[in-house]
């Protein structure tokens, strides 16, 4: 039976929705609808066919969201169902709240805040677009794309956001913060327990979507239509979404060109291992957090010789400071150095070979080592060989045949191409020319 309230607010729903949709797609839907309840902030409205009901969920949710919330006055999320599921109103509605609850509470870091953000030069641009982000979402860069490797302070950044964004709207605004692993398998349960509806109405009812490790989609079809559908529906809502990658969009394998169009659609920014100045800064900065005593002597070694990232040069801090506090001792320059040998590199010279750099490439851009010697032209394998080719020429003596030969019997010609390809792309852009160190330091260190 419908309420009074439930009826006065479609009556004001149309009037609005009479004005924001074409004539042709008002008098084919409005017509058909019925609101049936409003129940734990969902407004659900009766529709006649499957078809119709699809349709609407995938197209119309957002739009009639926004209106519906408008008049409310509060978040209520709209849900187009069918008569017979009129009675499952009851248990639906309060699972689908327990999702959009656990969402809306997704854990944050509480020590991942911009007051704790240690910025420098290799980080600043990263760092002032994340804090535009949160203090104006949809207003500028949207979607914002962070790329950097393992441990440079993405997460921390998406935390922030978070953060930020939560202190400073109302309890309805709703941040999400998930992983790429945690939107694929919440895809997978909804697809096996046939709540796939409910699915897409937990995802496009946030306003702030921070998803991270987006590379990990790479191969997963469905996961990647999905979000096509979450992305587009949050991006036509004036929504924020904020992405991070270990890689920019255009070196992730196997994803979809929609995809990768989109995530250039806002504002690309890279965060680079720190300089030897922040890193003394990021050194001190976690010192004072944790109340760990320690010389400056002992941090300056740290940051000169752990330089590949912060977790690395956090994680020496720790141990260091631990072996002080359990020993009951001071610990100087050498000693730091006895503790810390394990992470230390490795001053003997790796000698680099053809295979070494086929294989830190493919793990690089995750294909198989096998697919660098095929005859496979798909850019997703055609890109990465080009790119082992560039780096076997500059950084081995074998000649053009015999580095041909190792990519499956490969002409001198080919690996000219590849070379000279590649290496016009690194003067024209510095994304590529970034990526080409972060590989060549890989090797090095192998």
């Amino acid at each position: 039976m419908i309420t009074s309230n439930v009826n006065s607010i479609w009556k004001k729903a149309i009037g609005q929705l009479k004005n924001r949709l074409n004539p042709q797609s008002y008098s084919t839907w409005i017509n058909t609808m019925q609101p049936v309840a409003m129940k734990n902030n969902f407004y659900y409205i009766n529709v006649s066919d499957q078809f119709s009901k699809d349709w609407l969920n995938n197209n119309y949710a957002p739009l009639f969201t926004e209106v519906i919330s408008d008049i409310t006055g509060t978040k209520t999320a709209v849900q187009f169902i069918l008569e017979d599921e009129i009675n499952q109103i009851n248990e639906q509605s309060s699972l689908i709240m327990d999702d959009l609850k656990d969402l809306k509470y997704s854990v944050l870091n509480p020590r991942y805040t911009f007051e704790n953000y240690v910025v420098g030069a290799n980080n600043r641009f990263a760092h002032a677009a994340c804090l535009a982000v949160a203090e104006s979402p949809a207003k500028g860069y949207n979607p914002l794309f962070i790329y950097g490797g393992v441990g440079l302070g993405k997460t921390h950044l998406m935390h922030a956001i978070g953060h930020y964004a939560r202190q400073n709207n109302s309890n309805d605004y709703i941040v999400a913060y998930v992983t790429s692993e945690k939107f694929t398998n919440d895809l997978i349960r909804a697809i096996r327990e046939e709540k796939t509806v409910e699915f897409k109405n937990k995802y496009r009812s946030i306003d702030i979507l921070l998803i991270d490790d987006i590379q990990f989609l790479a191969g997963k079809e469905a996961t990647q239509e999905e979000f096509f559908h979450t992305f587009n529906t949050l991006y036509e809502a004036n929504k924020q979404i904020i992405i991070s990658s270990d890689r920019p969009p255009k070196e992730i394998p196997t994803l979809e060109d929609r995809l990768r169009s989109r995530f250039e659609w806002g504002l690309i920014t890279d965060i680079q291992p720190p300089d030897y100045e922040t890193r003394i800064a990021i050194l001190q900065k976690k010192a004072q957090m944790e109340n760990l005593t320690v010389s400056d002597e002992v941090i300056a070694f740290i940051a000169d010789h752990i330089q590949s990232n912060i977790r690395e040069l956090e994680g020496a801090l720790i141990r260091v400071t631990a072996f002080s506090s359990l020993n009951d001792e001071v610990i100087d320059k050498d000693k730091a150095a006895e503790i810390l040998k394990d992470m230390l590199p490795d001053k003997k010279p790796v000698e680099i070979t053809v295979n070494l750099i086929q294989q830190k490439v493919a793990a690089y851009f995750n294909i198989k080592l096998e697919d660098m010697k095929s005859k496979k032209r798909t850019r997703a394998i055609a890109y990465p060989r080009q790119i082992a080719m560039y780096l076997c020429r500059e950084l081995t003596t074998e000649s053009l045949p015999q580095i041909g030969n190792h990519f499956g019997g490969k002409d001198h010609s080919t690996v000219l191409h590849a070379h000279d390809k590649i290496s016009n792309e690194i003067a024209s852009g510095a994304t590529l020319a970034q990526t080409i160190q972060k590989l060549i330091d890989n090797i090095k260190h192998n």
